[in-house]
């Protein structure tokens, strides 16, 4: 994973030393990471310089009343990349929100070093696990899995360890349209099952979720 480039960061948080704690993790990094927004509301995302940012870092209790599953389905129909960063220790609340396309969860408890692995990891479009999360795809139990044929799930692990779909099929001996057809097969069985995967990371996510593939092959 590449640190070195610019990465813009906003921070949906309802309490404000929360969001100068972030910002003072990412400006003593050592990685040249920015807080582009930061608010209360999802809008800061949304708008103005948030726009722009390459990660959102939601927190999933912006009210006493529900979880901010909307606020998170918002920002992923517009094709963001967000990590859910909250006190909620929840499997459910974890899996739920991986279901809706986050990029990852994180608990507050789990500090500073995995926050910061995890806005570059999203930046750069790489899965990143982190322990509570890890918890929970082990003791996933739900219903809802797709069923793939074995030829899918050939595709779609070799292209976890590969580094382009060519590469992929030369090592299958297929056409790089017929890997792409294979894995857009996977990503439409999984939006069937109202679990969509349209980035690799959520697709490797998925995997493991399912059994596909263990973290440490990884």
């Amino acid at each position: 994973m590449r640190s070195d480039r610019p990465v813009g960061v906003a921070l949906v948080d309802d309490h404000p030393v929360v969001l100068a704690g972030i910002e003072y993790w990412y400006t003593t990094s050592g990685h040249p990471i920015t807080v582009l927004a930061k608010g209360h509301d999802v809008a800061v995302a949304t708008s103005g310089p948030g726009r722009d940012a390459d990660v959102v870092v939601l927190d999933l209790q912006l009210s006493e009343a529900t979880p901010a599953y909307r606020e998170l389905k918002q920002l992923v129909a517009q094709q963001r990349q967000v990590i859910v960063y909250t006190m909620k220790d929840s499997q459910d609340a974890a899996l739920t929100c991986l279901d809706l396309g986050a990029f990852t969860y994180l608990t507050k408890a789990e500090g500073e070093r995995h926050l910061v692995a995890a806005t570059l990891a999203a930046a750069e479009g790489v899965p990143y696990t982190p322990p509570a999360l890890a918890g929970a795809f082990g003791s996933d139990t739900r219903r809802g899995r797709p069923v793939l044929a074995p030829r899918e799930v050939d595709v779609l692990l070799e292209w976890f360890q590969s580094e382009s779909k060519a590469m992929v099929a030369q090592s299958l001996g297929l056409s790089v349209r017929t890997v792409n057809t294979y894995l857009d097969r996977v990503r439409i069985k999984y939006a069937n099952a109202g679990r969509p995967a349209t980035t690799k990371a959520n697709l490797v996510a998925r995997a493991v979720q399912d059994g596909l593939v263990s973290l440490d092959e990884l």
